[in-house]
């Protein structure tokens, strides 16, 4: 489900799953557990999240949606993933998402989390938020995340409310990404960019992106424990939504 590699002290974690490297349960869980190890430990001095194939990942294994039996299995997967998807965020490490193919809905969102984003130049890649069109809300952390990456509520209207799968150009028109590079050099310029920030003296990076990225952590872990977020995963088992995941999920086989 995911290949670890250590190269020159850089963790590289490779989504491998099926052809579209789905996000299931197994995968957020390593992960989390990966952020909180690389928080707690001087190595690794920081990691890199890609994907195997022509998919970055295409979002969160739509057989967890449909087999929940009910409104507790679906608000207790979804309090461990965003708590996952915080960690992530939230670690201090440099984290870079090198997006080597089409990159959609959860699969966006986890690319979100790194501090910096560079895709494969290739004309048929695409990227985007499609929630809104089968019937999806995001969640709390999830929200918080996107919003953060976006530098305006306007771009940040456009990607959600169209839900517009886009090219790797306009992508990065829209602050989906930062850097688009051939295929060739993806990997490589992750590595420098994370050389480029922690091997410095004393490791200022840490504490520089702990105070940027503070607010937003601690308002989605407020916002977890004061909202009713738990009401919006009614939408799991309605019956038009259903309909549209079980088509999309027949459609990427």
């Amino acid at each position: 489900m995911i290949e670890e590699t250590l190269e020159e002290d850089i963790l590289i974690i490779t989504l491998k799953n099926g052809k579209t490297n789905a996000l299931n349960r197994h995968i957020l869980e390593r992960l989390g557990e990966i952020a909180a190890q690389a928080d707690q430990n001087p190595s690794p001095k920081g990691i890199i999240l890609t994907g195997e194939g022509r998919f970055f990942s295409s979002g969160f294994d739509l057989s967890l949606f449909l087999g929940f039996s009910d409104i507790q299995e679906a608000i207790d997967f979804f309090e461990f993933e965003q708590r996952v998807l915080t960690s992530l965020f939230a670690c201090r490490k440099p984290v870079v998402a090198a997006i080597n193919g089409h990159a959609a809905a959860g699969g966006l969102i986890y690319s979100m989390a790194a501090d910096y984003r560079i895709v494969n130049e290739h004309p048929k890649i695409k990227i985007g938020m499609s929630e809104i069109k089968i019937g999806l809300p995001v969640n709390i952390a999830q929200h918080e995340i996107l919003r953060f990456g976006l530098d305006s509520n306007h771009r940040f209207r456009d990607v959600m409310f169209f839900g517009d799968m886009v090219d790797v150009f306009r992508a990065k028109e829209l602050g989906l990404l930062d850097e688009v590079v051939d295929q060739e050099t993806l990997l490589d310029r992750a590595r420098q960019l994370i050389s480029l920030w922690i091997d410095t003296p004393n490791r200022p990076f840490m504490r520089i992106k702990e105070l940027l990225r503070a607010d937003t952590v601690n308002r989605i872990r407020r916002k977890m424990e004061e909202e009713e977020w738990q009401k919006e995963l009614e939408c799991f088992f309605r019956d038009d939504v259903r309909q549209t995941l079980e088509f999309v999920q027949a459609s990427m086989k």
